[in-house]
């Protein structure tokens, strides 16, 4: 299916070669209609001639200029807030288990990502922690009972602050305050799999990631907003390294909330396992399954 470019104004057409406007421009094409796997640029805005400096996303190749939903969408432009390059010079150098890892830069800082889900009305980001900023909030969020029954973090102020200063010095994990309209709801840790404890329990590639997350603020649960940042960290750990071709997680199989969005989000189970402090279900996403049939 593609998008019909006569119901397109001409007012609203931005320049391809104006990248933001062009970009958010697509990406409302696109959310307008779920099920497009592509749209055919108008001649309006491709008469004076087609750039060589369009966006990469652009398929020129035959015919007029194309632009396929899942090359866009794994494209930085306009969600991702930091250098896709900075993975450009990432190599792999053997681990202490015998296997490689990923030699990769520091983790980013300030604000990482951002989306507006239209389905759910919100714009989700995502930012990196800020001890002193954050810690009241989260030494809140870890203190309900709703909360501390998956975390089992439910501990004093002081002890909240070792495990958020023990998080972001840790070099496989990235520790990031997720937000909705730019209102503090959750927590969310992405980690390199291989160099977790679940790098244990499957056949982990090295550029393989997972995430642990918690929804905080009880306004801002529902079933629509928990697909919208399940989606939107996804779509960010995709996007931040190119190399990463699968997302892992390892929720509790009792955690029924959260599982039921899976089959949706391209969130595959493949077996069940035992922790030492939990039964975990093992959870695969791939990319090429992610970007193919994932509404964003």
């Amino acid at each position: 299916m593609t998008f019909d470019a006569a119901t397109i104004t001409k007012a609203a057409l931005p320049s391809p070669n104006d990248p933001q406007p062009f970009a958010r421009w697509v990406e409302d094409r696109f959310a307008k209609d779920g099920k497009a796997t592509h749209i055919d640029l108008p001649s309006e805005m491709t008469r004076a001639g087609i750039d060589p400096r369009l966006p990469g996303y652009v398929d020129t190749r035959a015919g007029p200029p194309r632009i396929h939903r899942s090359g866009f969408l794994q494209s930085p432009e306009p969600w991702l807030k930091h250098p896709q390059t900075r993975f450009q010079s990432a190599g792999l150098i053997a681990g202490p288990d015998g296997r490689d890892h990923p030699l990769r830069p520091a983790n980013p800082q300030g604000v990482v990502y951002e989306k507006f889900f239209v389905d759910a009305g919100i714009n989700v980001s995502f930012r990196s922690v800020d001890t002193e900023r954050d810690l009241d909030t989260f030494h809140r969020w870890q203190n309900d009972p709703r909360v501390a029954y998956f975390w089992e973090e439910d501990r004093s102020r002081g002890e909240l602050r070792g495990f958020l200063e023990d998080r972001l010095s840790d070099p496989h994990n990235f520790s990031v305050i997720g937000e909705y309209d730019g209102v503090p709801v959750g927590y969310f840790e992405i980690y390199w799999a291989r160099e977790d404890r679940l790098g244990a329990y499957y056949e982990a590639g090295p550029w393989d990631r997972g995430w642990h997350g918690l929804i905080g603020e009880v306004s801002a649960l529902g079933r629509a907003k928990t697909s919208a940042w399940i989606r939107a960290l996804t779509h960010y750990i995709f996007l931040d390294c190119p190399m990463t071709d699968l997302v892992v997680g390892e929720p509790r199989v009792d955690n029924a909330k959260l599982l039921r969005y899976a089959d949706a989000l391209a969130y595959r189970k493949i077996k069940e396992f035992d922790f030492p402090h939990k039964r975990s279900a093992l959870m695969h996403c791939a990319r090429d399954e992610f970007f193919g049939r994932v509404a964003l």
